[in-house]
């Protein structure tokens, strides 16, 4: 378990609490209050499109995506 995973399961952590404040796993790219939570959420879009082209060095995992699945994460938003 390195520290990619610690950090990425902490961020994770922090999109459910968005989800359970305001509904919906919708972060904005820049939001005030966590601005690294909307560039994290920005990120997982990427590389969930480096991993659909079957990029070898993209950091998501089938697993990551099911865990975003559950919080009603927004793959493709234009915010």
């Amino acid at each position: 378990y390195n520290n990619n995973s610690l950090s990425w399961d902490r961020s994770y952590k922090e999109l459910e609490s968005f989800v359970k404040e305001f509904g919906h796993a919708k972060v904005p790219q820049r939001f005030p209050s966590n601005p690294s939570l909307g560039m994290w959420v920005f990120n997982q879009r990427k590389r969930y499109k480096k991993y659909l082209k079957g990029a070898s060095l993209s950091s998501m995992t089938a697993d990551r995506i099911q865990l975003l699945n559950k919080v009603g994460f927004e793959w493709d938003c234009h915010n």
